[in-house]
């Protein structure tokens, strides 16, 4: 049986559903204590002066830490600065602070007590004196020669300058027969995972072995980032990932309790355990929040001829690890999947009074995406051209291919029309466009269909990508893998699996996948940028052919066959022109461990190594169309259809392809039509909690129509591409050009998401409907 392909039920799933998972908080040590941490109530102030002495009296408590006792001690929080920027001034976040906070919910000080309600308690008898300064909030004033400088050590709140370009774009507007203008806000988000933030840390003085089990992505990047940050060497640092709920990049980096929580532990002599507050966490860290001006130069057909793009990213007030990153990959992947002749894209990253910005699921790709699916709706509709005509006009053709962007990425592979072409025959696409353009009473719901084509790379942030693993073939025949992939939610578990089963003929059931531990591996990429199968797979994909080549090897000897005859099918070994002279494969592993049943000069033992390096990034495709209506009478928003096609290469398991799917479409309709981190002109967030956060529910998403084309890509062993980020880039865009077109018949153009019932109510109301 060929177990690629097969909508095989994820292995994780039983023990999750059962509650037998081990999520952070789950985790209790002999002797623990809990943390608790005091954070700013403002967004800019002096720190005059830190009075901890009623909280260190507080029965129960056993530690009271300020930025004082960290001083020399411990490194501040590490950013990425090996970026392509032309300019980068970093501020540097500090694990507490000390003399100024810049945001609210910045760490100050954190208590350390017997139980966590003490800590709590303790927290809140101590008394910091805050001289407040006005706060920098919106990103296109703080560029302003009179805004105040949130670091004056910097100059300026311009953080990041840089440029991407190719082609000629002023001859390209010159020549255009017309220029589409439009400014785009794309809001920032919060990533709300089910489980937040948390950190237990124990230090063994007798071993000088610190563990820390960490709701991370990135384990041997937390591990490294530790042996930095608190002056350890490597190997006396473990790191373990256990069960997480849900990531999306906001815990793909470093933060202030990680390095605290774990030096807290070894100086203190016994385990700390810290979990997040949920408001704590929406406050901690926020993906988007970029401003993007866009002039398209077309033809009257709609032949795109350059891009001219100009983006103010909100960056925060401090660098996290993803901070610079998110808007360099903006800058390149406006390019889309079509062949724009020219582009000019400059970024500049603004720092103001809020929480850091970074990678949240899409990284730089939704917030391009968004941008430029806008633009070709816009262009259809001032030349009068149906929408999915210009995006068929402009693509990549599959001879084009690997095609390189004016903003320098390579694609791949690809056939983008095909997969339109599905996703508007499964929509009834032109059906509906007729539809919604019927005249209609005044107190109809207007209706609209939306289109959205995307491209986005999956294995990381810049190739070349490595990833490893290790294959152990026990004696028994059971199979034992560890892997540097990290996940949480993928089903990489299953997915391997499968992929171990194909390669060595056994069954999924045979095989076990170990991850997320850095005793296991020494290197490892973890869970980001769609990397699972691409990086994380490809690499066990490079170990399963040695593993295989051995055990054919071995068969050879055993079954007095060439090797090159050997086949490994349904749990038997055996020559391929006499299948009836077979073994069993638990037999011949066992045969590999004795040194009798070896050919000569061959090693008893099975247990294999190795790594896989992406060269570049495979580029997935996507193509949504979404139909809405839109009640004139309170501007609410309904899905009514929604279809999604995705080219993400080979497909290994259609099931939980799909259930990825479904996850990232509900996160892309939270951000077109509820979410955003809203904040007063003081710097108070006014979405702070999940009162008033709106988060996407069961109800209010509706069904989906999905399917998939496969185009494999050349660039690794499985023709795998990324598939659980691709459709947060269509998503929020296909619904918002859907209720864009609806709007439309009244001389709505634009609206800023998230779109709320108020806001198109409003754009209603300014139309005299």
């Amino acid at each position: 049986m060929v177990y690629t392909g097969q909508s095989v039920k994820r292995f994780e799933d039983p023990r999750l559903l059962t509650g037998q998972g081990t999520f952070l908080d789950d985790i209790t040590l002999p002797g623990m204590l809990h943390a608790a941490v005091l954070r700013s109530p403002h967004a800019h102030a002096h720190i005059m002066s830190i009075d901890t002495a009623a909280a260190r009296h507080v029965p129960g408590v056993v530690a009271v830490l300020t930025a004082e006792d960290l001083e020399g001690v411990v490194e501040p929080i590490p950013t990425r600065r090996e970026t392509e920027a032309e300019e980068l001034r970093p501020p540097v976040h500090p694990v507490l602070a000390r003399d100024k906070v810049c945001y609210v919910g910045q760490p100050i000080a954190i208590v350390v007590a017997q139980d966590l309600a003490l800590a709590q308690d303790a927290r809140a008898v101590i008394q910091v004196d805050y001289a407040p300064l006005p706060p920098v909030i919106d990103p296109v004033e703080a560029m302003q020669a009179d805004a105040p400088i949130v670091h004056q050590e910097l100059g300026t709140n311009i953080a990041l300058r840089t440029l991407n370009a190719g082609g000629d774009v002023e001859a390209a507007l010159a020549q255009a027969d017309h220029v589409v203008r439009q400014r785009y806000r794309v809001q920032r988000l919060a990533p709300v995972p089910l489980e937040t933030r948390g950190i237990v840390a124990d230090y063994q003085p007798q071993d000088d072995m610190l563990t820390v089990w960490d709701s991370t992505q990135h384990p041997h990047a937390i591990r490294d980032h530790l042996a930095q940050g608190l002056h350890r060497p490597e190997n006396r640092l473990r790191v373990v990932a256990p069960d997480v709920g849900g990531g999306f990049g906001e815990k793909g980096g470093l933060y202030p309790e990680e390095i605290a929580i774990p030096y807290l532990a070894i100086r203190l002599g016994r385990p700390v355990k810290w979990v997040e507050e949920r408001w704590a966490n929406l406050l901690a860290f926020h993906g988007r929040g970029h401003t993007v001006d866009v002039e398209a130069a077309v033809q009257r057909d709609g032949t795109l001829l350059g891009l001219r793009v100009q983006i103010v990213a909100d960056l925060g007030a401090y660098f996290l690890m993803s901070t610079p990153t998110v808007p360099l990959l903006t800058s390149h992947r406006l390019a889309g999947p079509y062949k724009t002749p020219a582009m000019h894209v400059e970024v500049r990253g603004v720092i103001t009074n809020k929480p850091p910005t970074g990678a949240y699921r899409g990284a730089g790709g939704p917030e391009a995406a968004f941008c430029l699916e806008r633009t070709i709706d816009l262009i259809a509709r001032d030349l009068q051209l149906d929408p999915a005509a210009v995006r068929r006009q402009n693509f990549i053709p599959p001879e084009a291919f690997p095609y390189e962007t004016p903003t320098g990425l390579t694609y791949d592979s690809g056939n983008y029309a095909k997969a339109l072409d599905r996703a508007l025959k499964l929509s009834e696409y032109h059906r509906w466009r007729a539809h919604s353009r019927q005249p209609g009473s005044p107190s109809e719901p207007l209706v609209g269909v939306g289109l959205a084509t995307v491209v986005k790379g999956s294995g990381g942030r810049v190739p070349p990508l490595t990833d490893h693993a290790r294959v152990i073939i026990e004696s028994s025949g059971h199979i034992t893998v560890h892997t540097g992939v990290s996940p949480h939610g993928q089903g990489s578990a299953t997915t391997f699996a499968q992929v171990v089963a194909d390669v060595l003929g056994v069954t999924p059931a045979e095989v076990q996948v170990l991850h997320s531990d850095t005793a296991l591996l020494p290197a490892g990429g973890g869970t980001a940028a769609s990397r699972g199968l691409v990086a994380g797979g490809s690499a066990l994909y490079v170990v399963l052919q040695e593993a295989r080549q051995k055990l054919a090897l071995i068969a050879s000897h055993l079954l007095d066959c060439p090797v090159a005859d050997v086949c490994f099918q349904d749990r038997w070994v055996f020559p391929q022109y006499d299948p009836e002279h077979h073994l069993p494969f638990s037999q011949l592993a066992t045969a590999a461990y004795n040194d009798a049943q070896l050919p000569p000069g061959v090693e008893p033992g099975l247990d294999f190594r190795g790594s896989h390096t992406l060269r570049l990034s495979p580029y997935a495709f996507a193509a949504h169309v979404a139909v809405v209506e839109v009640s004139q009478e309170t501007g609410a928003v309904r899905v009514l259809h929604y279809v999604a096609v995705h080219d993400a290469g080979r497909i290994i398991n259609p099931l939980l392809a799909a259930g990825q799917v479904h996850g990232a479409l509900a996160q892309g309709i939270g951000q077109a039509l509820l979410e955003g981190m809203v904040y007063s002109p003081e710097g108070q967030p006014v979405t702070g909690s999940l009162l008033d956060y709106a988060l996407p529910r069961a109800s209010t998403t509706p069904a989906f129509t999905l399917d998939t084309v496969e185009t494999l890509s050349p660039l690794n062993p499985l023709g795998a591409k990324g598939i659980g980020e691709l459709p947060t880039l269509a998503a929020p865009v296909a619904i918002t050009n859907a209720v864009m077109d609806a709007l439309a018949r009244v001389g709505v153009r634009h609206i800023d998401t998230p779109l709320t019932p108020d806001k198109i109510w409003h754009a209603l109301q300014e139309q005299g409907t």
